[in-house]
């Protein structure tokens, strides 16, 4: 037997089933037997559980996604796809008797997207498998899912960052003077994401007349930027809501009418870009450093789109080492591969808000 018909071996026994001699199934209480499939390929069912499992790896990891309106990918359409937004209509004006107003054409835009195909494989020696055999494609599955919906999760951040609509947080004198900035690069320590912040940005979408999701506009936060925020009195942590609301992963709190759903993933520049933190030396020797500035990415409803990772185009693959383990059958592979994209629909319904931090001014970009 080679490892996956092992690891189906482990998840049948916890179901009363048993292996005999001939490395078949034997069902321990009726005595049924089943043999493994020839060559090391993977029946329909172990397909089916092991896809499962790495979807179920990578739910964690969907932060940016679970706000995207999603999109199965219909299987032949090649490596673009097409999606449809309704043009956004004008109010309406007040009517005259007997006279026929004017109508507004209502129709669709087409948006289209590039699809590409992402995908990445361990090996797993023989040595691995022969001591490990009951945990080695579970344990593949949890990282390679973890992958996967990182993978798909900085797409999806990438693309919506990209917007036009950005706020620069104000810089903040000692006495309490507040300056415009107008730029990143205009940042400092000072200008830290403030409730008046997120008041602005809110107001921005409401003037853009932005669709709330479930009631409410949801932003994307990093942990650094959010210890700025969480020290306010109008701050709201989760646990403590008034109503009864299904959370949003990873959300910690609201405020001012704002879900704030928090990730390491949220968007971090650190390059010339940003504020300078010390200046290069002579001749460039050391090269000059800059402070860490992070994207808040405030949303309305459906702003961007993706390809559904639900959609069956999330794949895990394995290959014994009776198929792909060399002359002596010394490794297994266990991969995936996806077809991933992604789409800012409605550059109206986001603000992207930069802010430095007064946590930490130094992390990695991202």
């Amino acid at each position: 037997m080679d490892m996956h018909q092992e690891m189906d071996l482990q998840l049948f026994a916890d179901a009363g089933t048993l292996v005999n001699a001939g490395g078949n199934y034997v069902n321990a209480y009726t005595g049924e037997t089943t043999a493994f499939p020839e060559g090391g390929g993977m029946t329909a069912s172990m397909k089916t559980f092991y896809d499962t499992e790495l979807l179920e790896n990578a739910r964690p990891e969907l932060i940016h996604t679970q706000f995207a309106r999603k999109q199965v990918l219909p299987a032949g359409r090649g490596k673009t796809v097409e999606w449809r937004k309704w043009n956004t209509l004008e109010d309406a004006g007040a009517l005259t008797e007997g006279v026929i107003p004017t109508g507004q054409k209502f129709g669709q835009s087409a948006v289209t997207q590039a699809v590409t195909q992402y995908g990445t494989y361990v090996s797993v020696s023989d040595q691995l498998e022969l001591h490990a055999i009951d945990d080695v494609i579970l344990g593949a599955a949890e990282e390679l899912g973890a992958s996967a919906g990182t993978t798909q999760d900085k797409l999806v951040r990438n693309v919506v960052v990209a917007g036009t609509n950005v706020q620069y947080c104000d810089k903040v004198a000692a006495g309490g003077a507040h300056t415009a900035v107008t730029s990143r690069a205009g940042l400092d320590l000072t200008a830290k994401l403030t409730p008046d912040e997120v008041n602005k940005a809110v107001t921005t979408l409401k003037k853009m007349k932005a669709p709330k999701i479930d009631g409410k506009y949801v932003a994307i936060i990093h942990p650094s930027v959010a210890y700025d925020l969480r020290s306010s009195d109008a701050w709201v942590e989760a646990h403590k809501y008034a109503d009864v609301t299904p959370l949003f992963s990873g959300e910690i709190g609201e405020l001012h009418g704002v879900r704030f759903v928090e990730t390491t993933e949220a968007k971090i520049f650190n390059n010339s870009t940003c504020p300078v933190k010390s200046a290069a030396g002579d001749s460039g020797s050391p090269p000059a450093t800059y402070y860490s500035v992070y994207a808040t990415l405030f949303l309305g409803k459906d702003a961007y789109k993706m390809i559904d990772p639900e959609g069956g185009n999330l794949e895990m693959i394995v290959k014994g080492k009776d198929e792909i383990g060399g002359p002596l059958n010394q490794f297994s592979t266990v991969g995936y591969k996806a077809e991933m994209a992604a789409k800012l629909l409605y550059e109206d319904r986001m603000v992207r808000v930069e802010s430095c931090s007064a946590y930490s001014g130094t992390d990695e970009a991202n």
